[in-house]
């Protein structure tokens, strides 16, 4: 196979501009380069290591020759000197740094960034009105409606007495003050504890939202959320500059309600069409399971 097609940079002036396209003020593309490749050794490639090594994963040069690229034009990609990389060029970088689907996607956009837009104050979501029925007709299983930015757009009775019950429960009800699933997670400290691996939910969460944010990176009101939870959040920060990128579809969390006491539940995050990033999170127990027994505990006490 041929050595993929290298674009040759654009003149000094365009380059400026392409690259706040991707994102403003950053070099995103750079940046999750520089991380990804940091997570590869030598061995994990078949590669002999030789000498000191200054560098915790691939050298450039290496990664570069493994992706069958000049070190040059791998430098510039790097640096931000260079956009819009052909699909050979991604795809050869994807291969050499073992990226899943999700990274690969997420390596694609930042390659591929779309034209530059102002960010704008984009109008409050509004819930899915079918969303909001599906949740009113499930009340044994919680559930919640969430918007691109992690807004709690809606919950059913169950699903706020799980997750928010130290919450109103008409909160979401009113755009200028939902609760948001991030915020409560890094700032809420009954929310903190609810989670009995807080730290895996954490990294999962942060994760997500750095694959949405690429995705809607003119977005004012999700760029601010970022900002505010990098500043009052060490922990958040930390995980934002690890730069891991996950579609958060499904899984287990592991909880502690203060009512009903441990509980592990099984999560799908439904991603609604047509709805700009709403998704629906239901949460369900095996059955047969003390987690089961737990929820319907929960539910008897909405009815009383």
């Amino acid at each position: 196979m041929g050595r993929p097609t290298e674009r040759p940079a654009p003149p000094a002036g365009q380059r400026s501009g392409a690259r706040q396209a991707a994102s403003p003020g950053t070099n995103e593309l750079g940046d999750f380069l520089r991380t990804r490749r940091d997570a590869v050794t030598p061995a994990d490639v078949g590669l002999t290591a030789w000498g000191d090594r200054r560098v915790p994963g691939l050298r450039r040069e290496e990664l570069a020759q493994l992706a069958g690229i000049s070190v040059n034009y791998y430098t510039r990609l790097e640096q931000g000197q260079s956009v819009n990389a052909g699909d050979s060029i991604v795809e050869s970088l994807a291969r050499a740094l073992r990226l899943d689907d999700d990274e690969q996607a997420h390596l694609f956009a930042l390659a591929r960034p779309a034209p530059a837009r102002r960010r704008r104050a984009a109008p409050a979501e509004r819930p899915s009105t079918g969303a909001v029925r599906l949740l009113d007709s499930m009340p044994d299983v919680p559930a919640l409606l969430l918007g691109r930015r992690n807004d709690i757009l809606a919950w059913n009775p169950l699903g706020h007495a799980l997750l928010a019950s130290h919450l109103d429960v008409a909160a979401p009800s009113a755009p200028a003050g939902r609760p948001n699933q991030m915020r409560l997670l890094f700032l809420d400290p009954h929310t903190r504890e609810l989670y009995r691996r807080w730290d895996d939910e954490a990294a999962l969460a942060v994760a997500s939202l750095r694959y949405t944010a690429v995705q809607h990176h003119d977005d004012r009101a999700l760029a601010e959320l970022i900002g505010e939870l990098s500043m009052h959040s060490p922990e958040f920060a930390r995980l934002w500059a690890r730069h891991d990128v996950r579609q958060c579809s499904s899984g287990t969390k592991h909880l502690h309600h203060p009512v009903v006491g441990d509980l592990q539940l099984d999560f799908e995050a439904l991603h609604l069409p047509d709805t700009h990033g709403q998704r629906l999170l239901t949460h369900t127990a095996a059955r047969g399971s003390g987690s089961e027994s737990a929820l319907r505990l929960l539910a008897r006490g909405l009815a009383v």
